[in-house]
């Protein structure tokens, strides 16, 4: 695709404010892997003139170690295929809200099938490899719905 036809598909991307229970339920809906995220600090999506084409969902981190009071996780990013550029158009925009809110730092994980194009695209840089694995222990059973492997750690620049 030309440069100026991808500017163009780009440009008819709107970003807009979405519910919790929204982008939940275009998550439940469209996720490949993963059930939507308990809470939220803030969702945003994105349209392409007529529907909800993507949607990224932004809380505090799920590693305690990184739940510091000024560090945000993208929990859950979700696209129709086909939607060109908007997990990349997502991904910038949790970046800036964050910032803007006076966070200092924007995590998120990706499996290692998974390219990261649309996170080098809007910025990200990847951190390297990090652990996963199972919250289920004998004093707190759980049963595991989603990708139990290691992850990769990806981090907003603040540019």
């Amino acid at each position: 695709m030309s440069i100026v036809r991808q500017a163009v598909a780009s440009r008819c991307l709107e970003l807009q404010p979405i519910s919790l229970a929204e982008a939940k339920q275009f998550v439940a809906s469209h996720h490949r892997h993963h059930q939507p995220p308990v809470g939220h600090k803030y969702s945003i999506a994105v349209n392409n003139g007529d529907d909800i084409v993507g949607v990224i969902i932004v809380g505090r981190p799920v590693a305690r170690a990184y739940d510091d009071g000024w560090t945000l996780e993208v929990t859950r990013c979700c696209c129709i295929d086909g939607a060109r550029n908007a997990a990349s158009k997502l991904y910038g925009a949790a970046r800036r809200a964050a910032w803007a809110l006076g966070y200092r730092r924007l995590i998120t994980y990706t499996l290692p099938s998974e390219s990261g194009a649309s996170l080098r695209g809007a910025g990200w840089r990847c951190i390297g490899i990090r652990g996963g694995g199972s919250w289920d222990c004998p004093s707190r059973p759980r049963v595991d719905k989603a990708p139990t492997g290691q992850k990769l750690l990806w981090e907003a620049n603040d540019n």
